[in-house]
């Protein structure tokens, strides 16, 4: 089986995964900010420098964590081109099932 016949059988798969890293996107920065707010606010009426300086680097943690779900496609995407050899075409099924599953998961000659 080729991989254009893979990601077209699996495109109901990959589209539910494709929802999940969407909702993804749009929760991880809203956890990120509410808990910051809440570990800074508890760090500030302590009034521990230590705790604020803490609260800090965890909040940084978080922030790149957070940056790293949004290009985790993107590196798939890199190492399936790099290991197997694939083209962009031919992984074009799999990349709009996962990055646009609100659309068809078919190749587009328009893209």
């Amino acid at each position: 089986m080729e991989i254009s016949e893979f990601c077209t059988s699996m495109s109901g798969m990959l589209r539910l995964v494709g929802w999940i890293l969407t909702i993804f996107k749009f929760a991880i920065p809203l956890i990120i900010i509410a808990m910051g707010m809440f570990d800074f606010g508890k760090a500030v009426v302590a009034e521990k420098e230590d705790e604020i300086k803490k609260q800090t680097k965890r909040l940084i943690y978080r922030v790149v964590a957070g940056i790293v779900i949004f290009f985790v496609p993107s590196i798939i995407f890199f190492v399936f081109q790099q290991v197997g050899g694939y083209d962009r075409d031919t992984l074009k099924t799999c990349e709009n099932c996962l990055l646009y599953p609100a659309t068809k998961c078919t190749v587009s000659n328009n893209n």
